[in-house]
């Protein structure tokens, strides 16, 4: 430094990242958007109508609060990936009310009730939906066939998660498991899992089942942008690319999920322990799409590597749990919700100890 000169330093941080938070909530909608297109390539433009009006009621409330506040937040994006994800969570003949009030719940009470942007202590997305399952349970389960299941009419059909709950002691003690009783109800109807299942066979040498398949590229009933986990998976390598999350929570709450379901499904079907259709349970539901979009939501996880490892293996052991031994066939919404309760505990037990500190001895021991 120059004689004469002055430095001045500021206040904490001193080093900033070029990423905004408009930024990075537009880059997370970007990588929702394959699997979204794909949704209403399966369902219709009904579909795409579901998705737009949760996006608008999102940002009709976001732009009415915040004008009633004197604050311009519309811009950041945060409302608009709101009402993305809930659209995303919907089933695509849900009646239309219904993710107008999702959306509405999520910005006007768990958004900003408790202040706005990153001040709300669960995923908004998660609790408007929550919200929705709750009070209208019959509407969010107005499913429909793909257009992929060839000679089926549009009539409305379980999830294959649902399915299986419901035909789950039907095949118990005859040595069943989840993908012999779809099996048993033509679940891979369209035809694209047999292809998929022939290449890996006959290019990689690796044998997939086609229904595993089917459920991997999103050939099957479900919830409008969750059921295609290889576009989900897609846009999980873009967020990482574009370093917008880190591998600890969707990693942590996959491998620890799947483990469980390895060791303990098998026996709901009476095959004993380690016997359970991972694979299945894995592309079933929601969960590529929660463990990648809303388990990682900043302001809702924990801030240290070490605290989103274990975030992450809470949420995977809670979905097991509601899954398979609770009354609901999905089980991955409350299970992030509860675990974002757990944050602050999380945070407080697992930050780092500054730099040169040294524990003070207290008691007979103290110098």
């Amino acid at each position: 430094m120059s004689e004469g000169k002055t430095l001045i330093v500021g206040s904490s941080p001193q080093i900033r990242d070029a990423d905004t938070t408009a930024g990075i909530m537009w880059h997370v909608s970007i990588a929702l958007i394959p699997a979204g297109i794909w949704g209403v390539y399966l369902f219709g433009l009904r579909s795409l109508l579901v998705i737009l009006i949760s996006i608008a009621a999102a940002a009709a409330a976001e732009y009415g609060i915040a004008r009633m506040l004197k604050r311009q937040t519309l811009a950041d994006g945060s409302a608009v990936l709101t009402g993305l994800l809930i659209g995303y969570n919907m089933p695509p003949l849900v009646p239309l009310y219904i993710p107008v009030a999702a959306s509405f719940f999520a910005i006007a009470v768990v958004k900003w009730a408790f202040g706005g942007l990153g001040a709300n202590w669960m995923n908004p997305a998660l609790a408007g939906r929550a919200f929705v399952f709750f009070s209208w349970t019959t509407g969010m389960n107005a499913w429909q066939m793909p257009r992929t299941w060839a000679g089926i009419d549009g009539a409305s059909s379980a999830t294959p998660l649902g399915t299986v709950q419901t035909g789950l002691f039907d095949v118990a003690g005859e040595g069943g498991t989840a993908l012999s009783y779809l099996e048993s109800i033509s679940y891979a109807a369209s035809g694209w899992g047999s292809s998929l299942a022939d290449w890996f066979s006959g290019t990689v040498g690796l044998n997939v089942s086609a229904h595993t398949a089917d459920l991997f590229i999103g050939a099957v009933p479900g919830s409008i942008g969750e059921v295609s986990a290889l576009l989900l998976i897609l846009g999980g390598v873009y967020l990482l690319y574009k370093r917008i999350i880190t591998w600890e929570i969707p990693v942590s709450f996959l491998v620890s999920f799947a483990l469980l379901i390895w060791i303990f499904e098998g026996t709901l079907f009476s095959r004993g322990l380690f016997s359970g259709s991972v694979g299945f349970h894995l592309f079933s539901g929601g969960l590529i799409l929660g463990a990648i979009f809303m388990a990682t939501d900043m302001v809702t996880s924990p801030v240290t590597g070490r605290g989103m490892i274990i975030y992450g293996i809470g949420a995977g052991f809670l979905t097991f749990l509601i899954r398979l031994y609770g009354s609901l066939p999905e089980g991955v919404s409350l299970a992030i919700i509860l675990m974002n309760i757990f944050v602050p505990i999380i945070d407080r037990y697992v930050q780092p100890k500054p730099y040169g500190f040294k524990k003070q001895k207290t008691g007979r021991n103290a110098a």
